[in-house]
């Protein structure tokens, strides 16, 4: 919920603002950068599950494209 804000998701809101291609780039850089700094800040299991979270969304925007 803290990622909602008159009823529209961020991640949402950051599709809109992006072409296709730049919304997908967002979503790898995110995989990368939770991959990256794993166990290195807070919780490993939190940055693999935020990673996880980022890439399921690629993979279905990928998809998406077909």
């Amino acid at each position: 919920d803290h990622y909602k804000h008159g009823g529209i998701q961020c991640i949402d809101a950051i599709k809109a603002s992006m072409s296709a291609e730049e919304f997908r780039g967002y979503l790898r850089g995110n995989v990368i950068k939770y991959n990256y700094r794993m166990g290195r800040k807070g919780s490993a299991v939190e940055d693999s599950r935020k990673a996880a979270w980022y890439q399921d969304r690629l993979t279905k925007e990928l998809e998406s494209v077909k």
